[in-house]
């Protein structure tokens, strides 16, 4: 075996790490994998044999990349790359959109939709520190901040990934109770069934939707538990990809295919029960729609 089948042998050991940390930071597999396949040529072109911990020195390098990616994709204001083939030339998986949907379900749908409204800086100090317990003092160095405001940079992005969960602090049977009925209005969204969609929605339940998302003659919006229901359903053929989520401080719904935010569903509740649901799919609004993962 030659020096360079060695070095492949070497880093396919950290692949898998590290394209967890590049997806989680990207939020797209064929850019993770651009970042992984870019750590492959720095390491051929580095000293590694000078390299005690290659592991920390991979994930380093990841992460930094990543970085730069994120803060270039932000300064264009572009979305992540979905659909790319990923790069050539170190030993690697093919990326495809059925491989990256599984991988997106796996990391936690929302959590991902979530990480998309952090600032990079936040987002890479977040996704290191708290999914893969890097410590504050390593990732210093790649943000470019000191520890203590490396620190700061992980809170300030947890608490835009959890922060919304006090919202319910002072009634936490009726949070709890709010975000089962959220599970089973997904559960009979996913199988069509009209009646159990029924008993989660209120008699009087109002359905407003945005125009990009109705046929030119139907109405903005519908009124009546079964009329709503009924409208939910034939419009329903992304349930598959809607997971629950804080949404505006309150449990709601967002549809991502592959972590990609494409609407949301802003529930508002009468007791135990929805009242009215908001369709957002305008991408005006949806950027001003705060939101959180639901615990």
């Amino acid at each position: 075996m030659d020096e360079h089948d060695v070095l492949a042998e070497r880093f396919e050991r950290h692949r898998a790490h590290l394209r967890a940390v590049a997806y989680r930071v990207l939020g797209s597999l064929s850019e993770a994998e651009d970042a992984v396949q870019e750590a492959w040529l720095r390491l051929q072109r580095s000293d590694a044999d000078g390299v005690e911990n290659l592991g920390g020195w991979l994930t380093t390098v990841v992460s930094r990349v990543a970085l730069d990616m994120l803060r270039s994709r932000r300064s264009r204001r572009e979305e992540p790359l979905r659909d790319e083939p990923a790069g050539r030339g170190a030993p690697s998986a093919a990326s495809d959109p059925e491989q990256e949907a599984l991988l997106a379900d796996s990391v936690g749908l929302a959590l991902l939709v979530v990480l998309e409204t952090l600032p990079p800086a936040e987002r890479l100090a977040f996704v290191l520190h708290d999914l893969f317990a890097v410590p504050f003092e390593e990732i210093a160095p790649i943000v470019e901040r000191s520890p203590t405001a490396t620190r700061q940079l992980a809170s300030r992005a947890r608490r835009r990934v959890q922060g919304a969960e006090s919202i319910d602090e002072r009634a936490p049977t009726d949070a709890a109770r709010r975000r089962e009925v959220v599970e089973a209005f997904l559960a009979a969204s996913r199988g069509g069934d009209f009646e159990a969609l029924l008993a989660v929605l209120d008699p009087d339940v109002v359905l407003r939707a945005d125009r990009a998302l109705l046929a030119p003659d139907a109405p903005a919006e519908v009124s009546g538990a079964r009329a709503v229901a009924r409208a939910h359903l034939a419009a329903a053929r992304g349930a598959r990809f809607a997971r629950a989520a804080i949404v505006n401080g309150r449990p709601g719904v967002v549809v991502a295919p592959g972590g990609r935010l494409l609407l949301v569903l802003q529930l508002t509740f009468a007791d135990a029960r929805i009242a009215a649901i908001d369709a957002i799919a305008d991408p005006a609004r949806l950027a001003d729609v705060e939101l959180a993962v639901m615990r």
